[in-house]
Protein backbone atom coordinates (compact mmCIF):
# COMPACT_ATOMS: atom_id res chain seq x y z
CA UNK A 1 0.00 0.00 0.00
CA UNK A 2 2.97 2.18 0.38
CA UNK A 3 3.07 3.03 -3.29
CA UNK A 4 -0.30 4.19 -3.50
CA UNK A 5 -0.76 8.30 -3.39
CA UNK A 6 -3.51 9.58 -0.83
CA UNK A 7 -5.98 9.70 -4.01
CA UNK A 8 -5.73 5.82 -4.68
CA UNK A 9 -5.74 5.24 -0.93
CA UNK A 10 -9.18 7.15 -0.93
CA UNK A 11 -10.39 5.09 -3.76
CA UNK A 12 -9.61 2.25 -2.57
CA UNK A 13 -11.19 3.11 0.92
CA UNK A 14 -14.71 4.10 -1.11
CA UNK A 15 -14.04 0.53 -2.97
CA UNK A 16 -14.08 -1.41 0.48
CA UNK A 17 -17.18 1.12 1.98
CA UNK A 18 -19.22 0.11 -1.46
CA UNK A 19 -18.35 -3.93 -1.13
CA UNK A 20 -19.13 -4.89 2.19
CA UNK A 21 -22.55 -2.87 2.05
CA UNK A 22 -23.43 -4.95 -0.90
CA UNK A 23 -22.39 -7.78 1.29
CA UNK A 24 -24.33 -6.10 3.84
CA UNK A 25 -27.35 -6.09 1.66
CA UNK A 26 -27.18 -9.13 0.60
CA UNK A 27 -26.25 -10.67 4.56
CA UNK A 28 -29.41 -9.21 5.40
CA UNK A 29 -31.87 -12.06 3.36
CA UNK A 30 -30.49 -14.83 4.82
CA UNK A 31 -33.11 -17.07 6.20
CA UNK A 32 -36.22 -15.05 4.49
CA UNK A 33 -37.72 -16.88 1.20
CA UNK A 34 -39.05 -15.35 -2.44
CA UNK A 35 -42.57 -14.46 -2.12
CA UNK A 36 -44.76 -18.26 -2.85
CA UNK A 37 -47.99 -16.45 -3.59
CA UNK A 38 -51.41 -15.89 -1.74
CA UNK A 39 -51.76 -19.19 0.22
CA UNK A 40 -55.46 -17.96 1.10
CA UNK A 41 -55.29 -19.46 4.87
CA UNK A 42 -54.24 -16.83 8.28
CA UNK A 43 -51.17 -19.06 9.82
CA UNK A 44 -52.36 -20.32 12.83
CA UNK A 45 -49.69 -19.32 15.33
CA UNK A 46 -47.31 -16.57 15.24
CA UNK A 47 -43.83 -17.49 17.09
CA UNK A 48 -42.53 -13.94 18.98
CA UNK A 49 -38.77 -16.03 18.95
CA UNK A 50 -38.77 -16.20 14.82
CA UNK A 51 -39.50 -13.02 12.55
CA UNK A 52 -42.29 -12.71 10.71
CA UNK A 53 -41.52 -12.50 7.01
CA UNK A 54 -38.40 -15.06 8.04
CA UNK A 55 -34.89 -14.02 8.17
CA UNK A 56 -32.72 -13.46 10.87
CA UNK A 57 -33.11 -11.62 13.98
CA UNK A 58 -32.71 -8.28 14.46
CA UNK A 59 -29.68 -8.51 16.90
CA UNK A 60 -28.08 -11.02 14.19
CA UNK A 61 -28.70 -8.16 11.77
CA UNK A 62 -27.18 -5.48 13.96
CA UNK A 63 -24.05 -7.69 14.72
CA UNK A 64 -23.50 -8.52 10.90
CA UNK A 65 -23.72 -4.37 10.48
CA UNK A 66 -21.13 -3.64 13.24
CA UNK A 67 -19.18 -6.15 12.15
CA UNK A 68 -18.43 -5.18 8.81
CA UNK A 69 -18.20 -1.31 10.12
CA UNK A 70 -15.62 -2.74 12.21
CA UNK A 71 -13.73 -4.21 9.32
CA UNK A 72 -13.93 -1.31 7.17
CA UNK A 73 -12.65 0.88 9.94
CA UNK A 74 -9.58 -1.31 10.54
CA UNK A 75 -8.91 -1.48 7.30
CA UNK A 76 -9.39 2.31 6.18
CA UNK A 77 -7.01 3.02 9.18
CA UNK A 78 -4.31 0.67 7.94
CA UNK A 79 -4.77 1.83 3.89
CA UNK A 80 -4.54 5.59 5.00
CA UNK A 81 -2.00 5.62 7.34
CA UNK A 82 0.33 7.55 6.00
CA UNK A 83 4.55 6.09 5.32
CA UNK A 84 6.26 5.34 8.64
CA UNK A 85 9.45 7.30 8.70
CA UNK A 86 12.33 6.63 11.07
CA UNK A 87 12.52 7.58 14.47
CA UNK A 88 15.59 8.68 15.87
CA UNK A 89 19.36 7.82 15.11
CA UNK A 90 19.48 8.75 11.30
CA UNK A 91 21.48 11.31 9.36
CA UNK A 92 18.36 13.52 9.09
CA UNK A 93 18.94 14.74 13.11
CA UNK A 94 21.93 16.07 11.85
Amino acid sequence: MSRLNLGQRIVVVIGLAAGLVILGAWAMTWGTHSFTGWTGYAPLSRSIYVPSGGGLHLWALALIWLALISIWVVVSVVVLRGPRRPVGGGDADR
